[in-house]
């Protein structure tokens, strides 16, 4: 018996977004080439749209809450461009080597703990086995597996991630191929399964 919606999560930087070392302003976030078109398919199937995202800038003093929250309202501004509407964006503050003392502790959120995708799967009542988790990096990949999901690597390898230790479910050179990929394969199976 089907006990959520199917989601398709989406880490942020290099993902959904190009990617950016630590940006701290909205400016520094773009969307992604013709993310927009695959993401409103998606939304249209009834498909929720979650980012779940590390961001250890937090932790280590770059930025801080309410900017993280300004750059996440310019997103959403972006993606409303696009007729896109976010069903939720979880974000993991901690980092282990972090300057800011209340963040600075190992955490089960922080991918490729699973934590931040069982969060918004118990938050938004989605359905993990029916769900993607899209990312550009073996760290994307392990959490989703680990929270029961399919997975697709995007992107070019990031440095010491190893294709053969990750082992996605799909990989493409682009966040929008694995998109359209997941919206058809959707098409084709409809709700009820993959």
């Amino acid at each position: 018996m089907v006990t959520g919606r199917a989601a398709v999560f989406l880490d942020r930087d290099g993902t959904l977004t190009r990617p950016r070392h630590y940006p701290s302003r909205p400016e520094h976030l773009a969307l992604a080439d013709h993310v927009g078109p695959w993401l409103r398919v998606l939304q249209a199937q009834g498909v929720a749209l979650v980012v779940v995202t590390n961001q250890s800038g937090l932790a280590r003093g770059y930025f801080g809450a309410t900017d993280l929250d300004a750059m996440h309202q310019g997103l959403r501004g972006q993606l409303a461009a696009w007729r896109v509407r976010l069903d939720g964006i979880y974000a993991c503050p901690h980092h282990v080597d972090g300057s800011v003392a209340h963040l600075a502790v190992r955490c089960g959120c922080r991918k490729p703990a699973p934590g931040i995708l069982l969060r918004a799967a118990g938050e938004l009542r989605l359905d993990p086995a029916r769900s993607w988790m899209v990312g550009d990096a073996a760290s994307d990949v392990a959490a989703g597996h680990r929270a029961g999901c399919r997975t697709a690597l995007v992107g070019p390898p990031a440095p010491g991630d190893t294709e053969s230790a990750v082992r996605p479910d799909l990989r493409t050179e682009a966040t929008w191929e694995a998109l359209r990929h997941i919206a058809e394969r959707l098409g084709d199976a409809g709700h009820t399964r993959w």
